[in-house]
């Protein structure tokens, strides 16, 4: 039968995230490939509908990435995006999904290790 390859969907804020994982994939850090990365202008653009959109397609797992607090090139969009993703863990937890398979992380464009280290450990996460 193989192995679970878990389906997870990533939004990735292209000022900073994104830019790292570029940066990621241009170093050939190794990392599982189970991540299909959405560029988005903000991580403050992700709201609750796109979020259960891609869970109702099917995704096993939901990856926010943005500026970290206070580097924000729109100011504030991290800071919603974090209050968006917190708001919506108990609404998953409560109808069976599991709060564990939504994940938000802070990342720059220089952090390419962390890139791989975060999308290592939420496949682990999600495969578990």
């Amino acid at each position: 039968m193989g192995e679970f390859k878990p389906k997870i969907i990533g939004f990735f804020c292209k000022w900073c995230s994104y830019a790292g994982a570029d940066l990621a994939g241009v170093s050939r850090t190794k990392m599982p490939t189970n991540v299909r990365v959405i560029r988005i202008m903000c991580s403050g653009r992700i709201d609750e509908r796109l979020i259960s959109k891609a869970f109702a397609a099917g995704a096993d797992g939901v990856l926010v990435c943005g500026c970290h607090p206070g580097d924000c090139h729109y100011q504030k969009g991290n800071l919603n995006a974090r209050r968006r993703v917190t708001g919506l863990k108990p609404f998953f937890e409560a109808i069976g999904i599991g709060n564990e398979r939504l994940r938000l992380e802070w990342i720059s464009a220089s952090e390419a290790p962390k890139v791989a280290e975060t999308v290592r450990s939420f496949t682990k996460t999600i495969k578990e």
